[in-house]
């Protein structure tokens, strides 16, 4: 299984917080990594959503068939995402879009040599993969890449 973690681009400031838009450079770095992750993703990968508008708008720079899930939105916790993923149990791939803290803590505790507190950029993907090494499964960091390295 592959879980790919990415935080919502950049948005603009506002009240309240579930209706902000993303920003012009946050639309531009969306569509700028979700041109990256297209060429890379499995045909079979599902994509997961918090239902505010700007991680909204950065999985529509990806696709327009994705499940939003109130599960996933501010306040989530660790718990939460892996079990919206289904996390190590589901086969293929599954994108979430969401938010901070909560994507961080989530990549520190499948990844004990990330360090707890752990804040993902803005825009940014982290991909972790379920992977045998040696007798046993583990998570493995597989990749890491913001906006600005496309």
């Amino acid at each position: 299984m592959d879980l790919i973690l990415w935080r919502h681009a950049e948005a603009h400031d506002g009240f309240p917080d579930a209706a902000r838009n993303l920003t012009e450079k946050g639309l531009n770095d969306a569509k700028r990594m979700s041109d990256w992750l297209r060429s890379r993703l499995p045909g079979n990968t599902k994509v997961i959503v918090s239902p505010t508008q700007r991680t909204q708008q950065t999985a529509m720079a990806l696709r327009s068939d994705f499940i939003t899930e109130t599960k996933i939105g501010p306040g989530a916790n660790v718990r939460d995402i892996l079990a919206v993923a289904d996390w190590p149990n589901v086969q293929g791939a599954i994108v979430i879009v969401g938010h901070q803290p909560t994507l961080g803590n989530v990549a520190s505790y499948l990844i004990p040599d990330i360090p707890a507190g752990l804040s993902m950029k803005k825009g940014s993907v982290w991909w972790i993969r379920y992977q045998k090494n040696e007798n046993r499964f583990e998570p493995v960091l597989y990749s890491v890449i913001y906006p600005e390295m496309i």
